[in-house]
């Protein structure tokens, strides 16, 4: 094999994965390119030139600022109470055995198989067969929301309960703690980073979800509903601008917890 044959190889990995990510981030790219673009006609992703309008007023288009109020506030309050209700679900079904829970598992893993169109059709009928047919709304849409949630967070706590060693909540015991100081001091810090990762998957699937969200909105928008209902006219600059403060808002996310994560490590 020749050097350059022998270089290919050793690098092969590196490439592929360099491949990859740039395949990924390509639409990111785009996405903060074109919110400095300066459109001169409905072609709103092709880049006429640089401008900071966009940015300097971000509520410009009626009815945007609004409709993103509105994703983050279900957003919001879909996360927390998915958070909680899925954790102690997850504690439930690692921590304890009752008759049922191989049904359990099954019944968490099916809303995450089942196509989206199906849930919302049939949150939808529920709700209409429930007499909330005429109120759709913001409420039937956070029901909604944490319906779809709800498993994401049991299957993400779960997975960090499970291979965390519970010898360590054992030595605790050992040396006087009573359960609520071992659950505090011991398992909960533990557990905290699969609870966080659940809480931000929570949020992010809420705050971008449109065909559940359609099917039970009512006359309410969403940021999702509102770049869709916008694509069929023309696409405001501003949506961009949306889009990327939400990445870039993820990315300091990320970055604070991983510096956090070695602060403790030292």
């Amino acid at each position: 094999m020749t050097r350059a044959g022998r270089w290919i190889g050793r690098h092969l990995v590196l490439f592929v994965g360099l491949l990859v990510l740039l395949y990924l981030f390509t639409p990111i790219f785009v996405v903060v390119l074109m919110s400095f673009n300066d459109p001169k006609s409905r072609l709103a992703y092709q880049f006429d030139g640089f401008t900071l309008d966009n940015w300097l007023n971000p509520c410009q288009p009626y009815g945007l600022c609004d409709a993103v109020s509105t994703s983050l506030r279900i957003g919001f309050l879909a996360t927390v109470i998915a958070t909680a209700l899925g954790t102690l679900m997850a504690f439930a079904m690692v921590r304890h055995r009752y008759r049922g829970r191989q049904a359990t598992n099954l019944f968490i893993f099916l809303p995450m198989a089942s196509p989206e169109i199906v849930l919302g059709s049939s949150l939808l009928a529920l709700f209409v067969s429930a007499g909330f047919g005429g109120v759709l709304g913001f409420w039937t849409i956070l029901i909604a929301h944490v319906m779809f949630c709800l498993s994401f967070v049991v299957v993400t706590v779960k997975a960090r309960l499970t291979g965390m060693d519970t010898r360590m909540e054992e030595a605790a015991m050992d040396l006087y703690a009573n359960e609520w100081q071992t659950f505090w001091r011991i398992t909960f810090p533990l557990v905290f980073p699969g609870i966080l990762a659940a809480a931000l998957l929570s949020f992010s699937l809420s705050f971008d979800d449109f065909i559940i969200t359609n099917l039970n909105a009512g006359r309410t928008v969403t940021f999702p509903m509102f770049v869709w209902g916008s694509a069929q006219r023309d696409i405001p600059p501003q949506i961009n601008v949306v889009g990327t403060a939400m990445f870039l808002l993820a990315v300091l996310l990320v970055l604070g917890g991983e510096l956090a994560r070695r602060r403790r490590a030292r």
